[in-house]
């Protein structure tokens, strides 16, 4: 249904088009497009019963491991997305190994996390740019979809909003876009490797950004834009724009084969847990695990629950070789492990020159 013309569904809004906004996001009639999509459904599923399609398996070593917790939070307004069979969901047949993955991380409401989660990737894959130039792609992609959801704000009067962290592994280039103040980090051989600067009121640009428009930053137990929000850019917000901005930052980097991860998290995670003793933390889990890392989103959510986070917490990490040979690679060389150079109390000072063995 993603690969077809829905334009038969197209629902006219008169109000829409007196806001002059009818060409952001067309309308669709429910009722028929729901038959349609059950319908759909039913046809592949027995087609699948008497053949599986043959899927083409990535060249890259791709696992996943994901959790995400309400915390004490009355509401979980959190959601995650991981794609990592990006091709075979839009039909892309070109032999271009593509993954996706995003954490979003909802204020004000579940809606715009929601809107995000699900539309995203679909703006991303439908986007011009996409096979020539795939960051511009990505970047963009974060702005469609905060104009198609204000949209939606507009008309249903949501004042919901959410930051936003995708990546875009296409071959051996790693794609990154964000909004606000959740982060993606990687680790190349133990080692962090800085991918961002989260957007926050209180840096320089952005506090100079809100200022010219006619906004300020206040600080209420931390800094905020107009007095609410503790992020600068998001997508929704219908009420805080353009203060609040949905234009996306985005970065690429060169994947040489080293990378042992990728992390993506909201800001419940990193408040509690700096990026620094992600690494420790990882390596002492897989360590424990004898190389497993299926369940190591969720040691790093227990850790940030236990170091003091009450937000939603969602963690996705992206093992881009495998864990086993992670540990092996530590065990064989200490000084390639992370560890603060084997400072007091940190899991690596084990392995540190004179430690006790």
């Amino acid at each position: 249904m993603l690969q077809t013309d829905l334009g038969d569904f197209k629902k006219q809004n008169l109000e829409e088009e007196e806001a002059g906004d009818s060409g952001t996001c067309p309308l669709l009639d429910g009722g028929p497009l729901q038959r349609y999509f059950f319908n759909k459904l039913l046809e592949i599923c027995r087609k699948w019963q008497k053949e599986l399609p043959a899927l083409k398996p990535s060249k890259r070593y791709l696992q996943i491991s994901v959790h995400a917790t309400r915390n004490t939070r009355r509401k979980m307004e959190d959601r995650h997305v991981s794609l990592p069979e990006f091709n075979q969901l839009f039909g892309l047949e070109d032999g271009v190994d593509r993954a996706y993955f995003a954490v979003f991380d909802g204020h004000g409401g579940i809606e715009a996390a929601n809107y995000a989660a699900t539309h995203l990737h679909v703006n991303l894959a439908h986007h011009k740019e996409l096979l020539e130039n795939p960051a511009e792609a990505l970047r963009d992609s974060f702005q469609k979809t905060d104009e198609m959801f204000l949209s939606r704000a507009r008309r249903e009067k949501l004042r919901s909003g959410t930051t936003g962290v995708s990546s875009f592994i296409v071959e051996d280039k790693l794609h990154i876009a964000w909004l606000g103040d959740s982060q993606v980090m990687l680790v190349q051989q133990g080692k962090v490797i800085t991918l961002m600067e989260p957007h926050k009121p209180e840096r320089e640009d952005e506090r100079q950004r809100i200022e010219a428009l006619g906004g300020c930053i206040t600080y209420m137990d931390c800094w905020r834009v107009n007095g609410t929000l503790a992020v600068s850019r998001a997508i929704g917000d219908l009420m805080q724009k353009p203060y609040i901005s949905g234009c996306a930052d985005s970065a690429s980097f060169e994947l040489t084969g080293a990378e042992d991860y990728v992390l993506l998290a909201c800001d419940g995670f990193f408040d509690a847990i700096q990026p620094v003793e992600v690494v420790d933390h990882v390596l002492e889990h897989l360590m424990e695990k004898q190389g497993d890392g299926l369940q190591t989103a969720e040691r790093l959510v227990a850790v940030a629950k236990q170091s003091g986070s009450t937000d939603n917490i969602t963690v996705l990490v992206v093992f881009l070789r495998e864990p086993k040979d992670i540990v092996t690679d530590c065990l064989r060389d200490p000084k390639s492990c992370p560890a603060d150079d084997g400072a007091a109390g940190s899991l690596f000072s084990f392995f540190s020159p004179g430690a006790n063995n």
